[in-house]
């Protein structure tokens, strides 16, 4: 049973080492995010409380976000881990959730702002279907251009270098005091993220003692 939580800064490729991982190792990814749009739109109790607190512009609070993670891990539907993304984001929760789960590590991504801006301003939206671009790694074959639909490509409302000083500032005076909690109590694997995705997910591996290929099941 493997149990882990990953953060990092936005642009450090949480989301893809956190879906390598579980694709790996046969893990359940846990993400935050997901589990309250999941809400939303299967119309459940939580959904609705969710969906108040959105409307009126606010934050969704500790104890919503508290409840939906604890519901979701007492589910208890995975057969060798999982890993969880979004999740603790503050000092209190990261108190409750080390009260209520036990994990075996912490992988924090690391990323310096200079690269997060780069990485970040780089990002593309389609006008039209939607789909995701950067234009690091994933350039349109015509410059502006969805390959999909040929709609415009435009960069998200808050993708500027004001708006991303704001998160940054935000991200570590809350992120700061929970890799402090986890430190004095769990395993955190601090990795540098400025290595392609591959390397990356291979220095997890190694700091967590995780075979690249990990061993097939006898029939």
């Amino acid at each position: 049973m493997r149990k882990y939580v990953i953060m990092g800064v936005q642009g450090s490729g949480k989301g893809t080492q956190s879906a390598q991982l579980c694709e790996t190792f046969d893990l359940v990814p846990i993400g935050v995010g997901d589990m309250l749009r999941w809400n939303i739109q299967h119309h459940t109790k939580l959904g609705a409380q969710v969906r108040r607190v959105v409307a009126a512009g606010e934050l969704v609070g500790d104890d919503l976000v508290e409840e939906t993670v604890r519901d979701r891990l007492q589910q208890h539907d995975w057969n060798y881990g999982f890993v969880v993304d979004g999740f603790p984001r503050n000092a209190r929760q990261a108190e409750f959730f080390l009260e209520s789960f036990d994990i075996d590590a912490v992988i924090n991504l690391e990323l310096p702002d200079e690269e997060v801006e780069r990485r970040v301003l780089s990002r593309r939206l389609c006008s039209t279907c939607g789909l995701d671009y950067n234009l690091i790694a994933h350039r349109p074959a015509v410059e502006d251009a969805c390959d999909v639909c040929g709609g415009r490509l435009v960069a998200r409302d808050d993708d500027t270098p004001e708006a991303l000083a704001t998160r940054l500032r935000e991200y570590y005076e809350k992120t700061a005091p929970v890799i402090e909690i986890f430190e004095r109590k769990e395993f955190v694997v601090r990795i540098d993220a400025t290595s392609s995705k591959e390397e990356v997910f291979e220095d997890i591996c190694a700091r967590l003692g995780l075979p690249l290929a990990p061993a097939t099941p006898a029939d």
